[in-house]
């Protein structure tokens, strides 16, 4: 009788698995990029969908149409009006930035998608809502560095990623130095055709290790969320309790790349769609990681989408060095985790003084 085959351990088995993903990913990567056109100094430049155009030409009559819809229920919702003057003259300028968009045969994105000038457009309606509607208070701001690399790390919540939208804006409104954050977003939400589009368009990128030590190769900052959809989905009842950080996979990209790890604590975020309930049959239906129920939708329909003015605000820590330790050391997942630990009890922390600083929900 032959003797049985031996067995490979776990531990190498899932590292081949890894190393072939990984080696996959770059191969559609590369071949993406070998596809898309260079200009005669080496820019990647891609015509615009002709659906997008046509959109975007028709998009001042949508936007005045879809404004005056907003503000009667926003009226009738809070018993106040929500917009007002500015936001109408941010709204008609961000409208009118897209007519201008709209006109470009060609523009310039980089490896990853981002097109800069798009993504920089929508920051007057941005600034609006930080400012106005959900008033956000931000500090230690100075905390991110002004040039080079460094990955920024923050609590998640609210069914929709809307903090990550905040934060960014935060470090173009309070920072001396603005600059992007490019988010690492889930992979479910990449595999819907618009949605990946507009996504890669304003600098996010696929959560994939890979992605963000070629981001942080570039000095870029990056923005992760270790909770992932376990935090946006999580119910009422858990509001400002964070979820588990995973295995602490941002450590180990942060020590290989000698990035500085800026915590982040987001209060404000969960009130905007009180999570009830979660129709898990439904969204296994359309493919979402969790269908939310709150006390507005999907009863109010489209209006039930809209998020409620709760008060934020927005706390930078101070950085977590990494560069202490050699990138070999990545590998030891005792000291990642205790590095990741520290993190969640910086931003937990910083979850629970921020909330005793507000006064109220929703002042």
């Amino acid at each position: 009788m032959a003797a049985p085959a031996p067995t490979r351990p776990r531990a190498t088995v899932e590292r081949a698995a890894r190393a072939d993903l990984d080696g996959l990913y770059r191969d559609v990567a590369l071949e993406i990029r070998a596809r898309t056109p260079q200009d005669h100094n080496g820019h990647r430049r891609v015509a615009l969908p002709r659906t997008v155009r046509r959109l975007r030409k028709q998009a001042p009559l949508l936007a005045l149409e879809g404004v005056g819809r907003l503000s009667v229920g926003l009226r009738r919702l809070t018993g106040r009006d929500v917009i007002d003057l500015n936001a109408m003259m941010a709204i008609v300028q961000f409208f009118y930035q897209q007519v201008e968009l709209a006109k470009r045969d060609l523009y310039e994105i980089d490896e990853f998608g981002f097109d800069r000038e798009y993504a920089e457009s929508f920051l007057p309606v941005f600034r609006w809502i930080y400012h106005n509607y959900w008033r956000v208070e931000t500090t230690g701001a100075a905390n991110v560095p002004g040039e080079g690399r460094a990955l920024l790390v923050s609590n998640h919540a609210g069914v929709l990623p809307w903090d990550g939208a905040m934060i960014k804006t935060a470090l173009f409104e309070e920072h001396p130095t603005p600059r992007h954050a490019r988010a690492l977003v889930a992979s479910v939400f990449f595999g819907l055709p618009v949605l990946s589009w507009f996504l890669r368009r304003t600098g996010q990128t696929v959560g994939h290790p890979a992605d963000a030590q070629r981001l942080l190769g570039r000095d870029e900052l990056v923005l992760v969320f270790p909770e992932g959809v376990k935090g946006t989905g999580k119910g009422w009842q858990n509001r400002y309790r964070l979820q588990r950080f995973g295995r602490g996979g941002y450590v180990e990209t942060a020590i290989r790349a000698r990035a500085p790890i800026i915590p982040i604590s987001v209060v404000g975020s969960e009130e905007i769609y009180p999570m009830i309930a979660n129709l898990e049959p439904v969204a296994k239906a359309v493919g979402f990681p969790y269908f939310p129920i709150t006390p507005f939708f999907p009863l109010l329909g489209p209006l039930g989408a809209i998020p409620l003015p709760s008060k934020w605000r927005i706390q930078f820590h101070e950085p977590v060095r990494t560069d202490l330790w050699d990138p070999a050391d990545a590998a030891d997942q005792r000291l990642v985790m205790s590095i990741s630990d520290h993190v969640q009890e910086i931003i937990q922390t910083g979850i629970l003084e921020n909330l005793k600083l507000r006064k109220g929900v929703f002042v």
